[in-house]
């Protein structure tokens, strides 16, 4: 009969996280791979962590560190001693189809995706699309989630159809007038990334890339002269020496972003500005800002420099430190340049206007100025960069210290209120809370649509691809979309 049929499948479940906890426990459940003839295999490359536990419930706080895998299979096996599970820790993609090879595929019945990624489900939708075997597909954020049946010759594939992409904040909100912290936290992120990143990365280029100055001078607009500038800096102008320079360094750039940039906004628009057509400049969604001065009292500023200062030691291999009195030590001793706003100063104020001053062509005696400035690239030899990562959840390593520090401050020169660090780490990591009973929905409907594979349903009317939003509460079915058909000659 039909639980038969099901006890005899052989199921790949690709993941054995939240999704994946949910599948293998109602697969076990229904008796799936519970014969001599069939058997689940499951893979995860990752361990358990704590937080993992308030949502992936075949996983108990004496598992921490263990494998995911191994410890879900284990769990399952509890619950229903007939199922035949087999846990592996690799990870699907080129390097492991020495394992999931021609012989792997041909013996599955069908996969169930459990990823939290889209490269891995794209990889994974192609590996069926050429083996021929039905993939359901699911994944949840916060309050929704999805799942699509891709059915071999029947439906269209998992890479067939993209999500649109995400609504981004414009440039003039971000680099003039923010209102929201959302604003300044994506601001603090793009200078981690500028500083501590893509410039670094940029330098080592030009230190070992013998085509690199070619390819930068074919580039539009101003991105030669922000390259080369950003290579001079790294290089050249900001490369410390000692911890002091460091410092130094971060001392400069706090008075560049917090004090002198909002002081030449104010020049520019002063704070009784107002428009051509007589309203207040400063008004609805801009915020008339206030400049920084530093102060060693704040901790703030010094939350800024600290960080700002270990992270630059770190890209150039310096060692740095956390003592707060001995970098306040060493700024007493920082030299800050007088700031005069200057006339002529082109600022931003529409998204047109930005997109204007990227596009403008570079002034090549500017580019030839600061190439004169460069040392070849043979002179750099024997010199460690290291680019950063950005990795929020590691709370020794300056990151998010730098990200708060640097968002609060621009907070507060817009008086918009600050954020801490549980608020920043949120949304600066765009984290949104993963709810169990998404989870749970979600696969159950797996559930549903592998009972249809079973029994082998062939049409298009009998599967569904299902979306929900708990929050709603909405729940849409839908007929998946049919695969592509083409004709030869007569024969469709």
């Amino acid at each position: 009969g039909f639980q038969q049929q099901l006890e005899s499948l052989k199921l790949f479940v690709v993941g054995a996280g939240a999704i994946g906890c949910e599948h293998l426990k109602n697969f076990a459940m229904m008796g799936v791979g519970c014969s001599s003839q069939g058997h689940i295999t499951v893979t995860d490359m990752d361990t358990i962590e704590k937080s993992n536990l308030n949502r992936q419930f075949l996983f108990r706080s004496w598992d921490v560190t263990k494998m995911k895998s191994d410890t879900a299979a284990a769990a399952v096996k509890a619950m229903n001693s007939a199922c035949s599970i087999t846990s592996h820790q690799n990870r699907v993609g080129p390097d492991s189809e020495n394992i999931y090879h021609d012989d792997f595929f041909e013996g599955l019945d069908l996969v169930a995706n459990a990823l939290d990624n889209v490269d891995a489900r794209s990889y994974m939708d192609r590996r069926c699309v050429y083996y021929q075997k039905p993939l359901l597909e699911s994944g949840t954020l916060g309050t929704k989630g999805n799942v699509q049946v891709v059915y071999p010759k029947l439906t269209e594939s998992y890479s067939s159809s993209h999500d649109p992409p995400e609504k981004s904040i414009p440039i003039c909100t971000l680099k003039n007038f923010p209102n929201a912290i959302e604003h300044t936290l994506q601001w603090a992120r793009d200078c981690f990334e500028g500083l501590f990143t893509k410039s670094v990365e940029t330098a080592k280029q030009y230190v070992t890339d013998s085509k690199f100055l070619e390819r930068t001078m074919k580039q539009a607009g101003m991105l030669p002269v922000e390259t080369l500038q950003a290579v001079r800096d790294t290089l050249v102008q900001n490369r410390p020496k000692t911890f002091d320079d460091c410092v130094a360094w971060a001392r400069l750039e706090f008075q560049s972003q917090f004090t002198n940039q909002i002081k030449q906004l104010l020049f520019n628009f002063p704070p009784d500005q107002t428009t051509d057509s007589g309203q207040p400049f400063w008004s609805g969604p801009k915020r008339c800002p206030k400049a920084h001065e530093f102060s060693l009292d704040n901790p703030m500023h010094m939350d800024y420099v600290v960080a700002g200062a270990n992270l630059q030691a770190e890209v150039y291999g310096i060692a740095g430190t956390r003592d707060r009195a001995k970098i306040a030590e060493i700024l007493s001793k920082v030299a800050v340049p007088e700031f005069k706003p200057r006339s002529g100063v082109k600022i931003d104020l529409t998204e047109s206007d930005a997109a204007a001053s990227r596009n403008a062509s570079a002034d090549t005696d500017e580019l030839s100025r600061i190439q004169a400035t460069l040392p070849a690239p043979s002179s750099f030899a024997g010199i460690k960069l290291t680019p950063l990562d950005f990795e929020k959840d590691d709370d020794t390593n300056f990151h998010m210290d730098f990200i708060v520090a640097a968002s609060n401050l621009r907070a507060t020169n817009y008086s918009i209120e600050p954020a801490n660090h549980h608020k920043s780490k949120l949304i600066a990591g765009k984290i949104i809370p993963a709810i169990a009973t998404t989870t749970a929905a979600v696969s159950g409907l797996v559930g549903l649509e592998l009972y249809k594979i079973a029994q082998g349903h062939n049409t298009l009317e009998a599967y569904k691809n299902g979306f929900l939003n708990l929050a709603l509460p909405f729940f849409g079915f839908s007929e998946p979309i049919s695969a592509p058909k083409q004709k030869f000659y007569d024969t469709e």
